[in-house]
């Protein structure tokens, strides 16, 4: 027994001698953040993400169970005002149990970048079916009659969520390249995974109904979301960087196919979005400098605030 301890002790110590010095590094700064200390930007830019992420909880919570953070953790609040009209959705019980997991997979998000980072109270979102009924009749250049209604039924809903977790992800991976220390690089890969998880279910779900007609409208799955896209391409002003279920071959994956459960670049990697580019989208105004949307009172944090002074 003793010859086996020997003999192990030997080769652990052997594998430890041959680890890179980095890894000892980035692992001891990864549970230890106060090891190191943050640059403002780095702290900018993981704050920044808190405006969708409080979006994406009220409007997944209040949908799934009629109700917000205020009662389910009003301390993530820190006092700022309800979100205006939001409400529970008539959903299935499947598409409930989904969106009721993405609820509270939010709830920790808020929970995880609040531990990191100082952050700022919920800033005023406008999540009533009269915003979202804006937002599709821009998508599609006219009104839709009757106004849209994202909580009407599950086929809304879904096609709602289409709206808003796909631009936090952008940013996201946006962000990931600019981070500078190890735990801020960690929390924004976890939140990234998690992100890019929630948008995969949603297209995953629209795109086993892409032919369907949406009632009563009379327009499919496909196009509703193919419209939406289009519409955050043109706000963002950053070029093509969104794409919907069902796209020309020429734009599907290695040009092969034109069904697009997953949307990415010629290379079938995720596309990013600078901060600019994603409050002209959630602002519903195509210009950083003009609040609306779903942010009637513009969005919180550095980087937002810089671009509202300047307006």
């Amino acid at each position: 027994m003793a010859q086996l301890a020997y003999v192990t002790t030997a080769i652990v110590a052997f594998f430890l001698i041959l680890l890179p010095q980095s890894y000892f590094s980035e692992s001891i700064s990864s549970h230890h953040p106060g090891s190191y200390s943050p640059t403002q930007s780095d702290v900018d830019l993981l704050e920044f993400p808190l405006n969708l992420e409080y979006l994406e909880a009220e409007f997944f919570l209040y949908g799934s169970l009629g109700y917000g953070l205020d009662k389910v953790n009003p301390g993530l609040t820190q006092g700022g005002p309800s979100p205006i009209g939001a409400k529970k959705a008539h959903l299935d019980h499947f598409t409930r149990d989904v969106i009721t997991q993405f609820a509270w997979q939010e709830v920790g998000h808020l929970r995880a970048i609040k531990s990191t980072v100082k952050g700022f109270p919920r800033p005023l979102l406008n999540l009533s079916a009269e915003s979202f009924a804006e937002v599709f009749d821009s998508a599609f250049g006219h009104p839709l009659v009757p106004p849209f209604d994202p909580y009407a039924n599950s086929i809304n809903y879904l096609l709602a969520s289409y709206v808003i977790p796909y631009v936090g992800l952008t940013g996201y991976v946006g962000a990931a390249p600019k981070l500078q220390g190890p735990v801020f690089k960690s929390l924004v890969a976890g939140l990234l995974g998690v992100e890019s998880g929630q948008d995969a279910v949603i297209r995953a779900l629209l795109y086993e109904r892409a032919p369907e007609k949406v009632q009563p409208y009379g327009i499919t799955v496909a196009e509703f979301t193919n419209r939406i896209s289009n519409l955050r391409n043109k706000l963002g002003h950053g070029g093509w960087k969104d794409e919907g279920l069902v796209v020309p071959k020429y734009r599907g994956a290695e040009g092969k196919i034109s069904g697009n459960v997953l949307a990415g670049d010629e290379f079938s990697l995720a596309y990013g979005r600078t901060p600019q580019e994603i409050l002209r989208i959630i602002y519903a105004s195509g210009n950083e400098h003009v609040p609306g949307g779903f942010y009637p009172k513009g969005a919180d944090g550095h980087i937002a605030k810089s671009y509202l002074h300047k307006a």
